[in-house]
């Protein structure tokens, strides 16, 4: 039997609901439990992936192509349970579900609305696709009392009224401030918060209370007493010193112990010793690297935030501290423009993935840096393209290539992407055709070439990673590339597409078509990230 948790926010957002509901996977998930993590967004874009990520934080890809936003990265890291479609819902899908049955006329001329074919859709979404999970756990985007999000937590109070209370539970998180002023936290804003649940006729079960500090045990009766609920389920949510200790205090606080209460099953004891390695190993490492991140997003750090923790992986794998160095590529633009104070200091250097012209001159002066100082390079789906035209233009004689994602160009180095082969069907996109979904998006397979350094690192002929990009390196420049001495030791099945290039002389060099970051998990590295960081510490001993 399929069990429904229900994790809600409110008071203000970014407070960690995607974390929460990642962490109380993995507790559930090391009691022996089955897990399912899904994300209900109430914003009216169809997905994530035309959104700004200065604006939304990275697009998270899943193996089977879709557009995610980034807590289901959280997901995938902490459960190492591969997220699919139906794990991502946003209003804009379920409205465009609603009116597609509509114009079919399966509604049978029912005036349509929001209560109930709006929300049987979302409780539709929500019941799809369980298979055998034990628990399927569902995080409500936004805060209560947005005006778009109330048709999901209209749907979410009709489940637990028609699947019953012992299938079951509310989580809400909500913030507990400390004014300074007055020395002391407040709690009203958890209370009003509770109270707007209340209004829509969602009583809480568990309230998870944001704070930077210790909640008194007498703030937390007054809360349990006022948002009528026990005291022991009234959770203090601290800060960490990393967001993989997060599981390990919630089991402190007994999280994990009042949901097995609640839905009365079998309150085994969780094995979290990996959970306490990991914390170990990376609040006790033995040593540091920095890793300079040349990108053009670098405002808002979410916008990376797989490649962050991929990095972290990465140290863990070899028992450093990764620090990274955030670098606006645009400064490394213009006549006047000097790489040399900015990345001298670095061990090792990355261009991660990103759209448009913006920055993209003083990526490929980065990529210039790290090849021609043999500073190990990582370049990412974009940062492999740079990589491309940086040799193109310096090495191959080539001073005009360049991308057409920047308008027409004598020596299309890079270009538009209009056919591709997945599994045994042909995928075409027009010049002019819709943003949304259309770029070749999810697992593709990636046959590694004999003696590279990639195969080593693999330790696999051939792979599956995750793609997200409309351009492509142009295999018509294959040849002229490779006189260069670069060398393109990934392709796909077909032969038609470059997915990885390397420089065999230089000590680390590698540029990949592919996002592994999204695949990357604490507990099992990526193994380019795992090589990387360790090429890194290679370099850091030569300085």
């Amino acid at each position: 039997m399929t069990r429904f948790v229900f994790i809600t926010g409110g008071v203000v957002s970014s407070l960690g609901k995607g974390l929460a509901t990642a962490a109380l996977g993995a507790l559930l998930q090391a009691r022996g439990f089955k897990v399912r993590l899904r994300k209900f967004d109430p914003y009216l874009n169809i997905d994530p992936g035309t959104m700004s990520p200065t604006q939304h934080g990275e697009v998270y890809v899943t193996d089977d192509g879709a557009e995610t936003d980034l807590d289901l990265g959280h997901y995938e890291r902490f459960t190492g349970v591969s997220s699919r479609k139906t794990d991502s819902v946003t209003a804009g899908k379920i409205y465009s579900w609603v009116l597609q049955k509509e114009r079919r006329g399966e509604y049978l001329g029912a005036t349509v609305q929001v209560i109930p074919h709006v929300t049987d859709e979302i409780k539709a979404a929500i019941q799809r696709d369980v298979g055998d999970a034990d628990f399927v756990l569902c995080e409500i985007g936004g805060t209560v009392g947005d005006i778009e999000g109330q048709p999901f937590i209209e749907a979410i109070r009709q489940i637990g009224y028609e699947l019953g209370r012992d299938r079951c539970l509310y989580v809400h998180l909500t913030l507990v401030p400390h004014i300074a002023s007055a020395g002391e936290l407040k709690t009203k804003p958890t209370q009003h918060s509770v109270k707007e649940l209340l209004g829509v006729g969602i009583q809480p079960d568990i309230l998870l209370c944001r704070c930077d500090r210790d909640i008194p045990a007498n703030a937390r009766r007054k809360i349990a007493l006022f948002c009528n609920l026990r005291e022991s389920r009234v959770i203090p949510a601290l800060d960490a010193r990393t967001i993989y200790e997060v599981p390990l205090q919630y089991h402190k606080e007994g999280f994990d112990d009042q949901v097995c209460r609640h839905f009365g099953v079998d309150d085994r004891r969780p094995d979290l010793s990996r959970w306490e390695s990991i914390v170990r190993r990376i609040m006790q490492p033995d040593g540091e690297v920095n890793v300079a991140i040349v990108g053009k997003y670098t405002t808002l750090h979410d916008s990376y935030k797989s490649l962050m923790e991929a990095l972290t992986h990465g140290g863990i794998a070899n028992n450093v501290r990764v620090n990274l160095n955030w670098i606006d590529s645009e400064i490394f633009e213009g006549e006047a423009a000097d790489v040399v104070p900015h990345l001298q200091g670095a061990n090792a250097i990355l261009v991660p993935g990103g759209f448009g012209e913006r920055g993209a001159e003083g990526k490929i002066e980065a990529v210039r840096f790290a090849r021609e100082r043999k500073l190990p390079y990582f370049g990412i789906c974009f940062g492999m393209q740079m990589a491309v035209i940086e040799a193109a233009r310096n090495l191959a004689g080539l001073p005009s290539a360049n991308s057409t994602e920047f308008g027409p160009c004598q020596d299309p180095v890079v270009g538009l992407m209009t056919e591709w082969t997945r599994g045994n069907e042909v995928e075409r996109r027009a010049t002019n055709g819709d943003l949304g979904g259309t770029m070749r998006l999810g697992a593709y397979d990636c046959d590694l070439a004999a003696g590279s350094l990639v195969r080593k690192i693999y330790d696999s002929p051939r792979i599956s990673e995750r793609h997200r990009h409309r351009y492509e390196v142009n295999i018509n420049y294959k040849a002229i590339l490779e006189k260069t001495g670069m060398r393109f030791v990934g392709m796909s099945p077909d032969g038609l597409l470059p997915e990885i290039v390397e420089w065999p002389t230089h000590p680390w060099f590698v540029g990949v078509q592919f996002h592994p970051e999204l695949k990357s998990r604490p507990f099992e590295p990526h193994p380019l990230f795992t090589s990387f960081i360790e090429a890194a510490v290679e370099q850091s001993r030569l300085v």
